[in-house]
C-alpha cells in the first residue's frame, strides 16, 4: 500500500520506499518513514481517533456464513490468498461473469452477450431457476438468502449477487415497507456503474426478489462507452448453470419468468453514458429536495462513506435520514490493496438521504 502522506502539501520530500510503518494509534494507515508520519500528523489527527473506532470492528466486516469466509476475508487481506487463487480452487479463474473478478483477464471492455451469462455452477449451487418457495419473508443477511434459494453455503454466488441484493436491501431501507406491498413498476436511477456493467445479468434476481414487480433501471455513468449509449437491456430470464438438462437451459426456461401471482416479473436496463448531472439536468436536487424521492449510496469502507456522507449532505443541504451502516449483503471478498489496512468490501456501507 502506499504512504498516507504521499501527495500531501504538509509532506516535503518523496516517499523512500513502502509504507510498512503504521500509526501506532489507529493502526489504519501506513507511511514510509518517520519524517513522513510526523509531518503528516496535522492532518492525520482529525481522522486517527475516527479510525481506530472502525479498527475495532473489524472482526464484524469478516463476518459472513460461508465456509469459504476465511479463505475470502481474512486471508486475502493478509494476502496468504488472492481473488485468482480462490477463483482458481474453483475452476472458476476467467470464466463467464467470474473472469471479472480479478484484474488478470486482460479485458476491461464493456460488452454484454449470452456468453457470459452463465453462473458456470451446477444447478444446485446457483439460483438459476425460478425460487421453489416464492419470498415471503424480508431477507436480512446472506444467510436468509442462501436459505430462501436452497443453496449451500459453500456456494460462491454471493460475490455477484451483491449487486442485486444490495439494491435489494437499499430499497427496503428506503422504502420502509416490505417488499410484498410493492407492485406495477419501479423506476430506480443507477449512479456509476463500472465492473457490474461486465456482469449485468445478476441483476435479473430482482425478478424472484420483487416478484410480480416490473423494474426499470437507469445506469448513468462514464464507464459505459459511447457505442452503448441509449441501449435498453431486458431480462428476463435468470442466469444459466452448466447442466445442459436444467430447465434454465431449456426453451421455456429461457422464456420470459413468471411469478407465483401470474404476473410477469420483469427487469429492464437503460444505459446512458456520461455524468449524472450531465445527463439529468439538476435531477438530484429536484428529485431529492423536491418530490422527495430517496437516494441511497455505498462505499467500500466505513471512511469512505463517512467522507462522501458529510460531502452529500454539504451539497444537497440535506441531513442523512438513513444512517451510515453496515450492508449485510457487502460482497463477501475483501478488496485487494485498498487505500488503508481497513478491511474493504465492494459495497460494503451504505447511507441514504
Amino acid at each position: 500500500m502506499e504512504c498516507a502522506a504521499k501527495g500531501s502539501s504538509s509532506v516535503a520530500g518523496r516517499c523512500i520506499g513502502a509504507a510498512t510503518r503504521r500509526c501506532g494509534q489507529c493502526g489504519a494507515v501506513a507511511y514510509c518513514s518517520t519524517s513522513h508520519q510526523v509531518s503528516h500528523w496535522s492532518e492525520h489527527k482529525e481522522e486517527c481517533e475516527r479510525l481506530e473506532q472502525q479498527m475495532r470492528r473489524v472482526d464484524v466486516l469478516h463476518d459472513f456464513p460461508f465456509t469459504f469466509s476465511m479463505e475470502a476475508t481474512v486471508q486475502i487481506c493478509e494476502k496468504r490468498r488472492s481473488r485468482c487463487s480462490f477463483l482458481m480452487d474453483r475452476c472458476l479463474h476467467k470464466v463467464g461473469m467470474w473472469k471479472y473478478e480479478c484484474n488478470c483477464s486482460g479485458s476491461s471492455s464493456f460488452s454484454y452477450s449470452r456468453v457470459d451469462d452463465e453462473w458456470s455452477l451446477p444447478s444446485d449451487s446457483c439460483p438459476c431457476c425460478e425460487p421453489v418457495i416464492p419470498i415471503s419473508i424480508q431477507l436480512r443477511c446472506w444467510k436468509d438468502y442462501y436459505k430462501w434459494r436452497s443453496l449451500p453455503l459453500h456456494s460462491p454466488i454471493a460475490l455477484l449477487l451483491h449487486w442485486p441484493l444490495t439494491m435489494y436491501h437499499s430499497i427496503l431501507l428506503a422504502e420502509k415497507r416490505p417488499a410484498s406491498e410493492f407492485c406495477g413498476k419501479f423506476h430506480i436511477h443507477y449512479l456509476g456503474p463500472e465492473r457490474e456493467l461486465l456482469q449485468l445479468a445478476v441483476f435479473a434476481e430482482l425478478q424472484a426478489l420483487f416478484p410480480g414487480l416490473q423494474i426499470h433501471i437507469e445506469l448513468i455513468g462514464p464507464a459505459i462507452p459511447k457505442s452503448r449509449d441509449g441501449e435498453k437491456i431486458d431480462l428476463c430470464s435468470y442466469c444459466h448453470c452448466l447442466e445442459s438438462g436444467c430447465t434454465c437451459n431449456s426453451a421455456s426456461g429461457k422464456a420470459s419468468q413468471v411469478s407465483s401471482n401470474d404476473k410477469i416479473s420483469t427487469v429492464t436496463l437503460k444505459l446512458h453514458r456520461g455524468f449524472y448531472h450531465d445527463r439529468c439536468k439538476d435531477i438530484v436536487k429536484e428529485l431529492i429536495k423536491e418530490m422527495d424521492v430517496p437516494a441511497v449510496f455505498s462505499d467500500y469502507c466505513e471512511e469512505a462513506a463517512h467522507l462522501a456522507a458529510s460531502c452529500i449532505s454539504t451539497v444537497t443541504g440535506c441531513p442523512l435520514t438513513i444512517p451510515i451502516q453496515l450492508n449485510p449483503f457487502r460482497q463477501p471478498m475483501a478488496v485487494e490493496d485498498s487505500a488503508l489496512l481497513l478491511p474493504c468490501y465492494a459495497n460494503c456501507f451504505l447511507f441514504g438521504i
